[in-house]
């Protein structure tokens, strides 16, 4: 079988994203100026964005969602977008997810507020690999997917064993987490690193589950720490591909030891409407890339002006345009410097 397209898989979240003036102390006021809704969820974000950016693959779906308006909306949403939701799956054990984002109107900082829902009990079951003519399949986010993230007594956890899983039916495999402040990275995301080719997470992910302070006390990037934290990445099992993303920019190790670097945009102050979802849009350049075989160099590139896209809108994915659209940013505002000597 000659495979094509991406399956993505895990959380299914509407997004209410409220606009406030400021985010107020405890048991003080704060105004709503503006909200709206959109998606929220690693395969979700990714999927529409790859369907906005005109990607001519197919896009599939897989998880679960609540009997509720919610629940319709998201599927109404993928078929709009002609996106394959067969093996999207209805409960009315939970609620759809959702999550209330507070943003701050003058600097775009974001606060959560999130129901986990029926992502909860997803545990991948009935996720048919062999039907699927994918070439990869995506899931996240690992750390916020109860069912999946539960131990497994061969593979350690349920995301390792569904990944070995669909590596064994000939997909290539990709995962992403959640930027949890805790101690869970090494028990749930490492064991699912040998059965993952493209392992794409942000400098605090990174460092979580390999133990790496990539930001210093300062707040600047210590590039030498996110070398050795790609490094220990790929030691941990990761085949193929390490990405590591940041405001900054993106940082790329293959298993072959070769480094690319890709400094993001220099937008604007009042360009930034919100970074909500900014970290799926840069996930959705690189697997764009890395699907059609494109150099390492030009998938970062693709994927720092996807972030730059959605940055232009408070939403998830209300930001992101055609490809050669959101390419042409890079002629607007130019990247910043190099960032591989900070």
């Amino acid at each position: 079988m000659k495979r094509n397209g991406i399956l993505a898989a895990g959380n299914w979240i509407v997004d209410q994203v409220k606009m406030v003036d400021v985010f107020p102390q405890r048991e003080t006021l704060a105004n709503i100026l503006r909200q709206s809704q959109g998606s929220g969820g690693s395969p979700y974000n990714l999927l529409v964005n790859l369907a906005k950016l005109g990607a001519k693959i197919p896009l599939s779906a897989a998880g679960l969602v609540g009997k509720d308006d919610l629940g319709k909306y998201i599927l109404a949403d993928l078929k709009q977008h002609k996106i394959d939701a067969q093996q999207i799956q209805i409960t009315d054990r939970a609620p759809t997810s959702y999550t209330d984002v507070m943003t701050e109107v003058d600097t775009g900082r974001r606060t959560f507020f999130h129901c986990r829902g029926a992502n909860a009990l997803w545990n991948g079951k009935g996720l048919d690999f062999k039907q699927s003519k994918a070439k990869i399949f995506h899931i996240g986010y690992l750390l916020l997917l109860d069912a999946v993230d539960a131990p497994d007594k061969k593979y350690g956890t349920r995301a390792a064993a569904l990944c070995a899983k669909a590596q064994r039916a000939g997909l290539k495999t990709s995962i992403d987490c959640v930027s949890e402040d805790s101690d869970r990275f090494a028990k749930i995301v490492s064991p699912t690193l040998p059965f993952v080719d493209y392992c794409i997470l942000n400098e605090f992910e990174a460092g979580k589950t390999t133990g790496f302070t990539i930001r210093r006390s300062d707040g600047t990037l210590d590039t030498v720490a996110l070398r050795h934290a790609a490094g220990a990445l790929l030691q941990l099992g990761v085949k193929e591909l390490v990405c590591v993303h940041f405001p900054e920019g993106g940082f790329a190790r293959t298993r072959g030891g070769a480094d690319h670097w890709q400094s993001s945009l220099k937008l604007p102050q009042k360009y930034i409407q919100g970074a909500a979802g900014a970290g799926d849009a840069f996930c959705t350049g690189m697997l764009m890339g890395i699907h059609e075989g494109w150099e390492i160099q030009r998938s970062l590139f693709t994927a720092v002006c996807a972030a730059a896209a959605n940055l232009s809108d408070p939403t998830c994915t209300g930001g992101m345009k055609r490809l050669n659209t959101v390419l042409a940013l890079a002629k607007k505002y130019k990247p910043r410097g190099r960032i591989d000597e900070l």
